[in-house]
């Protein structure tokens, strides 16, 4: 059996954290890009640059690249754990907010029953 899932509220406190969160799944998406690229970069250039011709410069650039590269990649991780933050706090939202709503309408409902008395 399959949940039927449910339209989130987007209220005006919630859209800041829906627009922070599409933010970051893209920025995620290019820094995840971008570290598969420059391992894949790294990759060909150590293949296909001979071992002993990989001194100075060039040992140091290959070297910084791989260090960049890890760099990025934990980047896209620590993106990735934001993300999770920000998605966990926009269903709370949503939630305490469908809560409030449920709240108000009862509460509504009790006032005009007592004023129907």
């Amino acid at each position: 059996m399959t949940k039927k899932k449910t339209t989130p509220i987007s209220s005006d406190s919630t859209r800041p954290l829906l627009k922070a969160l599409h933010q970051n799944d893209g920025v995620e998406e290019v820094v995840k890009q971008s570290a598969d690229d420059l391992l894949v970069i790294n990759a060909v250039l150590k293949k296909n640059i001979p071992e002993q011709s990989q001194m100075g410069d060039l040992a140091q650039a290959l070297d910084k690249t791989e260090h960049i590269e890890d760099k990025i990649q934990e980047s896209a991780e620590e993106l990735s754990e934001v993300n999770t933050l920000l998605k966990h706090e926009v269903d709370e939202r949503i939630a305490l907010e469908r809560e409030l709503l449920v709240t108000k309408t009862a509460l509504a409902r009790a006032k005009t029953e007592r004023k129907t008395k």
